[in-house]
C-alpha cells in the first residue's frame, strides 16, 4: 500500500473539488452551516469512489445520506461512549457525595476504564470506517453492520496495512486540528476560517479512506 501516493491523490482530489470552483466551495460552506448534515451526505458521495469530486447537487439526497451517515457513526460510537460516561460518572458521583476517600478508591477504576474506552473506541473505528463506506457504496444501512463482510474487507486490505493507514490519517487530523486551533484565538475570524476549511479537509479524508477501501478490490 503506497500511503504517500494515496495522500497525494487525496490532496489533489480535494484541491480539484474547490480551487477555481468558488460556487462549489460556497455551496459546501452552506452545507457546513446546516449542521453539517448535507456535508456528510456529500462525503458519502466521495466515499462511493466518484472521481472527479461530484458537484453539490440534489440537496434532498444529501440530507438523507447525511442523516444515514450520522446514524451509522453514532451507533458505532455508542459502546465507547457508554464506557466513557459510566467511568467518568463513577468519579462525579463520589465528588458530589463529598467523599474524598471514595474518589481515591475509584481512581484506579477510572484509569482502567479509560484504557478500556480507548481500546473499544479504536476497535469501533476499525469496523465503523469500513461500515460507513459499505453503507455509501451499497446504499444499505444494514451493510454498515455486516461484520463478516467488514472483516473480510479488512482482511483483503491487510490488518496491519489498514491500521497503519488509519494511524497516518489520525496523525494528519491531529496536525490539521493543531493548526486550526492556532486560529481560535483570533476573534470571529478563526471560527470563520475553520468553517470554510472544514469541507475541503473532510473531502480529503473521505477520499483517502475511499482509496484505502479500494485496496481490498471490493465494490
Amino acid at each position: 500500500m503506497d500511503y504517500g501516493l494515496m495522500i497525494g491523490d487525496s490532496f489533489a482530489y480535494a484541491k480539484d473539488a474547490i480551487v477555481g470552483k468558488w460556487k462549489q466551495w460556497l455551496l459546501l460552506f452552506i452545507a457546513t452551516l446546516l449542521l453539517c448534515i448535507p456535508l456528510f451526505g456529500y462525503i458519502m458521495t466521495v466515499l462511493r469512489g466518484n472521481k472527479p469530486a461530484p458537484e453539490v447537487t440534489g440537496w434532498g439526497t444529501l440530507f438523507i445520506d447525511g442523516i444515514r451517515y450520522i446514524i451509522v457513526t453514532v451507533i458505532y460510537a455508542l459502546p465507547a461512549l457508554v464506557i466513557f460516561f459510566v467511568t467518568l460518572g463513577s468519579v462525579v458521583v463520589e465528588i458530589l457525595a463529598g467523599n474524598p476517600a471514595g474518589v481515591l478508591s475509584v481512581l484506579g477504576g477510572l484509569v482502567f476504564g479509560l484504557v478500556i474506552f480507548l481500546v473499544v473506541a479504536f476497535i469501533c473505528s476499525l469496523f465503523g470506517t469500513i461500515g460507513v463506506i459499505r453503507c455509501a457504496r451499497t446504499g444499505s444501512m444494514g451493510e454498515a453492520f455486516n461484520f463478516s463482510a467488514i472483516s473480510a474487507t479488512i482482511g483483503k486490505i491487510g490488518w496491519i496495512n489498514y491500521i497503519i493507514a488509519l494511524v497516518i490519517m489520525g496523525i494528519i487530523q491531529f496536525v490539521i486540528s493543531l493548526l486550526l486551533s492556532l486560529l481560535t484565538g483570533v476573534p470571529y475570524a478563526g471560527t470563520l476560517i475553520e468553517l470554510i476549511v472544514l469541507a475541503p479537509v473532510a473531502i480529503f479524508e473521505a477520499r483517502y479512506l475511499s482509496l484505502v477501501y479500494d485496496e481490498a478490490g471490493t465494490a
